[in-house]
């Protein structure tokens, strides 16, 4: 099993006092596209699972 974890990208935009998430995505360009958009005070989190080893 060489499955490969699924990459998620966590676009999220600065409302003080804090960060709140707006859009969670597997696809890259979406969360680009979204952030893009959004403007300023946005970062991309880009999470991906590490892989089991038995």
């Amino acid at each position: 099993m060489t499955d490969k974890p699924a990459t998620t990208y966590i676009v999220s935009v600065f409302e003080k006092p804090h960060w709140r998430t707006v859009l969670t995505s597997k696809d890259k360009a979406k969360a680009l596209a979204a952030a893009e958009e959004i403007g300023d005070k946005v970062r991309i989190e880009e999470i991906t699972p590490k892989v089991k080893k038995r």
